[in-house]
Formats: C-alpha cells, sequence, structure tokens
C-alpha cells in the first residue's frame, strides 16, 4: 500500500478517526461511569467544586475537541467513498450495504457530536462558571443546576447512543450481511430509514427537552448501559426482519 494513494489517505483517515474517537468516547464513559458516580460518594460531595473547577475544564477540552475530529474525519471517509463509488473497491454506492450499515452509525455518531457542542458544552460552561463563582465567594448561579442536568441527560444520551453507534461501524465491515437484503430492495431501504430515524429522533428529543432530576444523586449507569444495548437489537431487528 502506498502511502499516498487513495488506499493510503483512507487508511490514515481511518487512523486519526479511531485515535480521535478513543479519545472522545473514553472520556465520555469516564464522565458517566467513574466521575458522576463518585460525585453522589461523601468524598464526592466534598471534593466536587475542586474538580469542576481544576479536572473538568481540561477533560472536557479533550472531550469536545475528540468529538470534533471524530467527526470531521469519520464524515470525510464516508464522502470519499461515495465520490469514488465508480472508481473500484475503495467506493460505495450510498445504497450499498456498507454505506446503510455505517450511515446508521454514523447518524448516531453526529447527533452525539451536536450533543457535545450544543447541548452537554455550553451548560458545562454555566456549571464551572458558577462553582468558580462560589469558590471565589460569589452567588450561586441559580440557572446551574438545571444545566448541569441537561448536560448530564445529554451526556447519558449519548452513552446510550454509543453502544449501537459502535456495533453499527464495525458491522460496515465485519458483518456484511447485516443488510444485504435492505440494500438489495430499494423501496424498502426507504421505509428502513424512515423507522430508524423515527426511533433515535424519539431519544434524542428526550435529551433535548426530557424531564431532568436535579435531585438525582447518583445517575444509575446499568439502566443507560441496558438500554443502549435494546436500542442496538432493535435496529439490529428493524434492519434484519423489517422487510
Amino acid at each position: 500500500m502506498a502511502i499516498f494513494s487513495l488506499e493510503g489517505f483512507l487508511f490514515l483517515l481511518r487512523w486519526f478517526h479511531f485515535l480521535a474517537g478513543i479519545t472522545w468516547i473514553g472520556i465520555l464513559y469516564y464522565f458517566n461511569f467513574v466521575q458522576t458516580p463518585f460525585f453522589a460518594t461523601e468524598l464526592g460531595g466534598q471534593a466536587r467544586s475542586q474538580v469542576v473547577r481544576g479536572l473538568v475544564p481540561n477533560a472536557l477540552w479533550w472531550f469536545r475537541w475528540g468529538a470534533m475530529f471524530t467527526f470531521l474525519t469519520g464524515w470525510t471517509i464516508v464522502l470519499t467513498k461515495f465520490a469514488v463509488a465508480e472508481s473500484g473497491t475503495h467506493g460505495a454506492l450510498l445504497s450499498s450495504t456498507y454505506m446503510t450499515t455505517i450511515l446508521t452509525g454514523g447518524l448516531l455518531g453526529t447527533l452525539m457530536w451536536a450533543n457535545v457542542w450544543f447541548v452537554i458544552w455550553p451548560n458545562q460552561q454555566i456549571v464551572i462558571k458558577n462553582a468558580e463563582t462560589v469558590a471565589g465567594g460569589g452567588q450561586a448561579n441559580p440557572a446551574a443546576a438545571p444545566a448541569g442536568a441537561r448536560a448530564g441527560l445529554a451526556s447519558r444520551t449519548n452513552t446510550l447512543f454509543s453502544i449501537p453507534m459502535l456495533f453499527f461501524m464495525g458491522a460496515a465491515s465485519h458483518l456484511t450481511g447485516l443488510m444485504s437484503k435492505l440494500a438489495n430492495l430499494g423501496g424498502n431501504l426507504a421505509i428502513y430509514w424512515l423507522v430508524v430515524l423515527a426511533i433515535v429522533a424519539a431519544v434524542e428529543y428526550n435529551a433535548l427537552a426530557g424531564k431532568t432530576d436535579q435531585k438525582l444523586a447518583k445517575p444509575p449507569v446499568g439502566p443507560v448501559i441496558h438500554a443502549g444495548l435494546g436500542l442496538t437489537v432493535v435496529l439490529w431487528l428493524v434492519a434484519t426482519v423489517l422487510v
């Protein structure tokens, strides 16, 4: 493989995509599986202000830029494959098995990216600023608690989405029979996308407008994982049973 070739270009994109994705999802899991449960403990409650002011801003920097580079490299791979679809083995038609599967994961990943930049990060800025103000002797911002709750719900939604997202990303190259039935049945492919969009939109709507419980001391980790596995099964069934 010549590095200065289409194959080499796509390899480098995948490499950076993996590096950025590991950074992003790793920190997402740290927030949800480690930091948030720790804050619910007595020691965590005592250390919360220091952690929010000292550790969280740095973690959020890597978090959001990991998300950005994962998003940019991922869509560059997809658009490159689409652009060279007629040229040989490195391309993929929009209705192909590969594209149908990768775009299912890409839809989830794109919503996760949007949640990071337009929900989690803006709300966490309010939380961090409030912690700094209070530590400096100022008055607490009443908007901080609901902002933190909204960011937390969006973060848990991203954790949920990450499970089927990784399944479909991997399935594009390593479970190629998953979408073969749909990919060869033109009209039913449109039905597939309508059903998938409806299901995913309902989950995302809850992240943006659903009820948040500001008094929830320890958001449950297990139900989020179970919901993610459940959504994976539902989308898999839609892909394999719908038609």
